[in-house]
């Protein structure tokens, strides 16, 4: 059965992608900022077949607690066959905008964060010839807008780093997924209006335990984001910078 790392364990998709892969009978490693929700999850996930499941409590954009937390993953489960990066925050564009050190503590907290964790990783599973690394990213790193470029660069930055990080790692058989959800209803957008473009974790987490099965590279989540984020990267930067995206 897999041992699966799960860092931001208790975001929405994470917790969906915990429940499904507890009804495997995987070992699960759950890291995240809330300990007593921590706590709530492993217990829920113990009763939904999970073999063995450990937490830590750790905040993602604290680098020098990275290396010990990974000790402490591979010492509870005996070794590391699927790590899930799954941490981060939807920031207020204007908010960033208006705040240079707030822009700066969004960008650690999505993208440079997800890097130094990515990194480590990626020495782990080098060294063992074997694993996968999957990282949420998003569609919004595909292109900058003016609405969310901010969460967009960060997000886009990771998006860059797993293209490198997959090429490096392709030849000692590790796989890195990069996957880009679109709109997806979990409490970090509960201020939004819902429509037809948007999704239910549990779906996303589908998806997700999906392109891990099929050795994929890179998902876009529903799938249909992957058509709507063609046409918007080739829309002439000319006519692009003039719409209120």
């Amino acid at each position: 059965m897999k041992r699966v790392l799960i860092i931001g364990a208790t975001s929405a998709i994470a917790e969906a992608a915990a429940r499904q892969w507890a009804a495997q009978g995987a070992s699960l490693f759950l890291v995240g900022r809330q300990v007593e929700r921590l706590d709530n999850i492993a217990a829920d996930l113990r009763v939904r077949g999970a073999k063995q499941v450990f937490t830590h409590a750790m905040d993602a954009t604290d680098h020098a607690a990275h290396e010990a937390m990974l000790a402490a993953a591979q010492s509870a489960l005996g070794g590391v066959d699927v790590a899930l990066i799954a941490h981060g925050t939807l920031p207020d564009q204007k908010a960033c905008e208006a705040s240079v050190e707030l822009a700066l503590r969004e960008i650690d907290t999505n993208g440079l964060s997800v890097i130094a964790l990515a990194t480590r990783l990626a020495n782990l599973m080098e060294a063992q010839g074997s694993g996968t690394i999957a990282v949420i990213s998003s569609v919004a790193g595909d292109r900058g807008r003016q609405s969310n470029y901010v969460y967009g660069a960060a997000k886009g930055m990771v998006t860059r780093f797993l293209q490198g990080l997959r090429n490096r790692l392709a030849k000692a058989g590790v796989q890195v997924l990069t996957i880009k959800p679109g709109f997806v209803d979990t409490p970090m957008t509960a201020a939004f209006k819902k429509g037809a473009l948007w999704a239910q974790p549990e779906d996303v987490a589908r998806g997700i335990l999906g392109a891990i099965e099929k050795g994929k590279d890179e998902v876009y989540l529903p799938g249909f984001w992957c058509l709507i984020m063609l046409i918007i990267r080739h829309i002439p930067e000319r006519i692009f910078k003039k719409l209120s995206l």
